[in-house]
Protein backbone atom coordinates (compact mmCIF):
# COMPACT_ATOMS: atom_id res chain seq x y z
CA UNK A 1 0.00 0.00 0.00
CA UNK A 2 1.75 3.44 -0.75
CA UNK A 3 2.39 5.87 2.19
CA UNK A 4 1.23 9.01 1.70
CA UNK A 5 3.34 11.78 2.34
CA UNK A 6 1.13 13.79 4.83
CA UNK A 7 2.45 13.69 8.44
CA UNK A 8 -0.15 14.46 10.87
CA UNK A 9 -0.17 14.62 14.51
CA UNK A 10 -1.10 11.65 16.36
CA UNK A 11 -2.29 9.67 13.47
CA UNK A 12 -0.54 6.37 11.94
CA UNK A 13 -1.58 7.75 8.48
CA UNK A 14 -0.71 3.92 7.06
CA UNK A 15 -2.89 1.86 9.37
CA UNK A 16 -6.21 4.19 8.32
CA UNK A 17 -8.89 1.48 6.90
CA UNK A 18 -9.96 2.00 3.36
CA UNK A 19 -13.74 0.73 2.75
CA UNK A 20 -14.83 -1.20 -0.59
CA UNK A 21 -17.42 -0.37 -2.31
CA UNK A 22 -19.59 -2.79 -1.00
CA UNK A 23 -18.72 -1.73 2.52
CA UNK A 24 -20.05 1.79 1.67
CA UNK A 25 -23.20 0.84 0.22
CA UNK A 26 -24.26 -1.04 3.64
CA UNK A 27 -22.61 1.63 5.58
CA UNK A 28 -24.79 4.19 3.57
CA UNK A 29 -28.15 2.44 3.81
CA UNK A 30 -27.41 2.04 7.52
CA UNK A 31 -26.65 5.84 8.42
CA UNK A 32 -29.60 6.87 6.14
CA UNK A 33 -31.82 4.90 8.12
CA UNK A 34 -30.30 6.62 11.72
CA UNK A 35 -27.40 4.81 12.63
CA UNK A 36 -24.72 7.15 13.74
CA UNK A 37 -22.15 4.46 14.43
CA UNK A 38 -22.39 4.14 10.80
CA UNK A 39 -21.53 7.82 9.73
CA UNK A 40 -18.54 7.34 12.31
CA UNK A 41 -17.00 4.47 10.06
CA UNK A 42 -18.11 5.79 6.93
CA UNK A 43 -16.18 9.23 8.18
CA UNK A 44 -12.87 7.00 9.70
CA UNK A 45 -12.77 4.64 5.82
CA UNK A 46 -12.85 8.08 3.91
CA UNK A 47 -9.38 9.76 5.96
CA UNK A 48 -7.20 8.71 3.02
CA UNK A 49 -9.25 10.76 0.86
CA UNK A 50 -8.48 13.69 3.08
CA UNK A 51 -4.80 12.77 2.89
CA UNK A 52 -4.82 12.45 -0.34
CA UNK A 53 -5.70 16.13 -1.14
CA UNK A 54 -3.34 17.67 1.49
CA UNK A 55 -0.82 16.50 -0.73
CA UNK A 56 -1.57 19.06 -3.30
CA UNK A 57 -1.54 21.70 -0.02
CA UNK A 58 1.79 20.78 1.33
CA UNK A 59 3.63 23.61 0.04
CA UNK A 60 1.28 25.90 1.51
CA UNK A 61 2.61 27.61 4.89
CA UNK A 62 -0.39 26.57 6.62
CA UNK A 63 -0.33 24.03 9.31
CA UNK A 64 -1.63 20.23 8.08
CA UNK A 65 -3.06 19.42 10.91
CA UNK A 66 -5.72 22.32 10.59
CA UNK A 67 -6.24 21.41 7.10
CA UNK A 68 -6.47 17.80 7.78
CA UNK A 69 -9.10 19.14 10.79
CA UNK A 70 -10.65 21.17 8.22
CA UNK A 71 -10.46 18.48 5.19
CA UNK A 72 -12.86 15.98 7.55
CA UNK A 73 -15.45 18.97 7.95
CA UNK A 74 -16.13 18.91 4.02
CA UNK A 75 -15.93 15.03 3.96
CA UNK A 76 -18.56 14.80 7.02
CA UNK A 77 -20.37 17.74 4.77
CA UNK A 78 -20.17 15.35 1.67
CA UNK A 79 -21.70 11.69 3.53
CA UNK A 80 -24.09 14.13 5.18
CA UNK A 81 -25.35 15.27 2.03
CA UNK A 82 -24.61 12.11 -0.12
CA UNK A 83 -27.16 9.98 -1.72
CA UNK A 84 -26.91 6.16 -3.46
CA UNK A 85 -29.31 7.29 -6.06
CA UNK A 86 -26.37 9.82 -7.36
CA UNK A 87 -25.06 7.24 -8.97
CA UNK A 88 -21.35 8.13 -8.27
CA UNK A 89 -18.99 7.58 -5.89
CA UNK A 90 -18.41 8.96 -2.45
CA UNK A 91 -14.85 9.90 -3.63
CA UNK A 92 -16.01 12.11 -6.73
CA UNK A 93 -18.90 13.89 -5.08
CA UNK A 94 -16.37 14.83 -1.66
CA UNK A 95 -13.31 16.01 -3.31
CA UNK A 96 -15.27 19.25 -4.68
CA UNK A 97 -16.15 19.89 -0.98
CA UNK A 98 -13.60 18.92 0.58
CA UNK A 99 -11.26 20.65 -1.79
CA UNK A 100 -13.34 23.92 -1.04
CA UNK A 101 -13.41 23.84 2.36
CA UNK A 102 -9.60 23.67 2.34
CA UNK A 103 -9.35 26.65 0.29
CA UNK A 104 -11.91 28.58 1.82
CA UNK A 105 -9.78 28.17 5.34
CA UNK A 106 -6.98 29.35 3.52
CA UNK A 107 -7.94 32.61 2.01
CA UNK A 108 -9.68 33.12 5.37
CA UNK A 109 -6.19 33.01 6.88
CA UNK A 110 -4.53 34.77 4.46
CA UNK A 111 -2.70 38.24 5.40
CA UNK A 112 -3.43 39.65 2.55
CA UNK A 113 -6.40 42.66 3.21
CA UNK A 114 -9.20 42.21 0.43
CA UNK A 115 -12.31 44.70 0.01
CA UNK A 116 -15.15 43.64 2.03
CA UNK A 117 -17.64 44.06 -0.89
CA UNK A 118 -14.95 41.65 -3.07
CA UNK A 119 -15.02 39.26 -0.17
CA UNK A 120 -18.57 38.70 0.27
CA UNK A 121 -19.69 38.11 -3.34
CA UNK A 122 -16.35 35.65 -3.52
CA UNK A 123 -18.13 34.04 -0.77
CA UNK A 124 -21.80 34.43 -2.66
CA UNK A 125 -19.46 32.23 -5.46
CA UNK A 126 -18.49 29.38 -3.73
CA UNK A 127 -21.43 28.96 -1.74
CA UNK A 128 -23.71 29.01 -4.56
CA UNK A 129 -21.12 26.53 -6.24
CA UNK A 130 -20.95 24.49 -3.62
CA UNK A 131 -24.92 24.18 -2.90
CA UNK A 132 -25.07 23.49 -6.95
CA UNK A 133 -22.50 20.57 -6.57
CA UNK A 134 -24.60 19.28 -3.75
CA UNK A 135 -27.26 19.24 -5.87
CA UNK A 136 -26.80 18.43 -8.98
CA UNK A 137 -23.12 16.59 -8.45
CA UNK A 138 -20.83 18.86 -10.87
CA UNK A 139 -19.94 22.37 -10.75
CA UNK A 140 -21.75 25.02 -12.35
CA UNK A 141 -20.51 26.86 -15.26
CA UNK A 142 -19.87 30.71 -14.73
CA UNK A 143 -23.00 31.57 -16.75
CA UNK A 144 -25.02 29.81 -14.71
CA UNK A 145 -23.22 31.32 -11.19
CA UNK A 146 -23.53 34.51 -12.82
CA UNK A 147 -27.43 34.58 -14.04
CA UNK A 148 -28.65 33.00 -10.03
CA UNK A 149 -26.61 35.83 -8.20
CA UNK A 150 -27.56 38.74 -10.81
CA UNK A 151 -24.00 39.42 -11.60
CA UNK A 152 -21.60 39.60 -15.16
CA UNK A 153 -19.29 36.79 -15.51
CA UNK A 154 -15.82 38.71 -15.07
CA UNK A 155 -16.94 39.93 -11.70
CA UNK A 156 -17.08 36.01 -11.04
CA UNK A 157 -13.33 35.67 -11.75
CA UNK A 158 -12.04 38.99 -10.37
CA UNK A 159 -14.03 38.25 -6.84
CA UNK A 160 -12.58 34.53 -6.97
CA UNK A 161 -8.99 35.65 -8.36
CA UNK A 162 -9.19 38.30 -5.41
CA UNK A 163 -9.04 35.82 -2.35
CA UNK A 164 -6.10 33.76 -4.33
CA UNK A 165 -2.51 33.78 -2.41
CA UNK A 166 -0.36 36.60 -2.79
CA UNK A 167 3.14 35.42 -4.06
CA UNK A 168 6.46 36.38 -2.99
CA UNK A 169 8.11 38.25 -5.82
CA UNK A 170 11.65 36.55 -4.49
CA UNK A 171 9.72 33.11 -5.46
CA UNK A 172 11.56 30.99 -7.05
CA UNK A 173 9.57 29.85 -10.81
CA UNK A 174 12.41 28.20 -12.48
CA UNK A 175 15.76 26.32 -12.04
CA UNK A 176 17.81 24.17 -14.44
CA UNK A 177 20.57 23.32 -12.22
CA UNK A 178 21.69 27.09 -12.73
CA UNK A 179 20.60 30.02 -11.45
CA UNK A 180 17.85 30.12 -10.41
CA UNK A 181 15.00 32.63 -11.81
CA UNK A 182 13.22 34.76 -9.05
CA UNK A 183 9.30 35.90 -10.36
CA UNK A 184 11.10 39.49 -9.68
CA UNK A 185 13.10 38.88 -12.61
CA UNK A 186 10.17 38.81 -14.67
CA UNK A 187 8.55 42.05 -13.53
CA UNK A 188 9.07 44.46 -16.39
CA UNK A 189 9.99 48.18 -15.54
CA UNK A 190 7.91 50.43 -16.99
CA UNK A 191 8.66 53.60 -15.75
CA UNK A 192 9.08 56.28 -18.29
CA UNK A 193 8.12 53.67 -21.20
CA UNK A 194 5.45 53.78 -23.96
CA UNK A 195 5.70 50.72 -25.36
CA UNK A 196 2.45 49.11 -23.29
CA UNK A 197 0.87 52.28 -24.67
CA UNK A 198 1.90 51.36 -28.05
CA UNK A 199 1.14 47.72 -27.47
CA UNK A 200 -2.40 47.90 -26.38
CA UNK A 201 -2.94 49.96 -29.70
CA UNK A 202 -1.57 47.41 -31.92
CA UNK A 203 -3.80 44.56 -29.59
CA UNK A 204 -6.77 46.63 -30.22
CA UNK A 205 -5.98 46.78 -34.08
CA UNK A 206 -5.40 43.26 -34.45
CA UNK A 207 -8.45 42.25 -32.80
CA UNK A 208 -10.47 44.23 -34.70
CA UNK A 209 -8.82 42.24 -38.12
CA UNK A 210 -9.20 38.37 -36.81
CA UNK A 211 -11.96 36.41 -37.69
CA UNK A 212 -15.14 37.44 -34.98
CA UNK A 213 -15.12 33.62 -33.90
CA UNK A 214 -11.86 33.98 -32.70
CA UNK A 215 -12.29 37.43 -31.45
CA UNK A 216 -15.28 36.04 -29.20
CA UNK A 217 -13.47 33.41 -27.85
CA UNK A 218 -10.67 35.38 -26.50
CA UNK A 219 -12.52 37.58 -24.88
CA UNK A 220 -14.89 34.87 -23.61
CA UNK A 221 -11.11 32.92 -22.07
CA UNK A 222 -8.79 35.65 -20.88
CA UNK A 223 -11.33 38.67 -20.30
CA UNK A 224 -14.54 37.00 -18.72
CA UNK A 225 -12.80 34.20 -17.53
CA UNK A 226 -14.48 30.78 -18.78
CA UNK A 227 -13.16 27.92 -19.57
CA UNK A 228 -12.79 26.39 -23.43
CA UNK A 229 -15.10 23.30 -21.47
CA UNK A 230 -17.98 26.27 -21.08
CA UNK A 231 -17.22 27.54 -24.22
CA UNK A 232 -17.43 24.67 -25.97
CA UNK A 233 -20.54 23.63 -24.44
CA UNK A 234 -21.80 27.45 -25.45
CA UNK A 235 -20.56 26.50 -28.94
CA UNK A 236 -22.10 23.43 -29.28
CA UNK A 237 -18.56 22.38 -30.54
CA UNK A 238 -15.79 19.89 -28.87
CA UNK A 239 -13.08 21.61 -26.19
CA UNK A 240 -10.35 20.14 -28.71
CA UNK A 241 -12.39 22.67 -31.50
CA UNK A 242 -11.83 25.62 -29.04
CA UNK A 243 -8.33 24.85 -28.09
CA UNK A 244 -7.58 24.84 -31.91
CA UNK A 245 -9.32 28.09 -32.83
CA UNK A 246 -7.92 29.71 -29.88
CA UNK A 247 -4.43 28.80 -30.24
CA UNK A 248 -4.98 30.22 -34.31
CA UNK A 249 -5.89 33.62 -32.55
CA UNK A 250 -3.31 34.03 -30.50
CA UNK A 251 -0.90 33.24 -33.62
CA UNK A 252 -2.94 35.43 -35.57
CA UNK A 253 -2.69 38.18 -33.35
CA UNK A 254 1.04 38.22 -32.96
CA UNK A 255 1.48 38.21 -36.58
CA UNK A 256 -0.22 41.61 -36.73
CA UNK A 257 1.34 43.14 -33.98
CA UNK A 258 5.19 42.44 -34.83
Amino acid sequence: MAKYKVDITGINTNDIKVLSNEEMTHLFVRYQNGDLIAKEELINGNLKLVLSILRSFNNKDVNLDDLFQVGVIGLIKAIDNFDLSYGLKLSTYAVPLIIGEIKRYIRDNTAMRVSRSIKDLAYQIIKYKDEYIATYGHEASNAEVAKALEIEEYQIAFALDALKDPASIFEPIYNDGGDTIYLFDQIADTKEKNSDKDMLISLRKALLKIKEREKSILLERFIVGKTQMEIAEELGISQAQVSRIEKSAINNVRKLIK
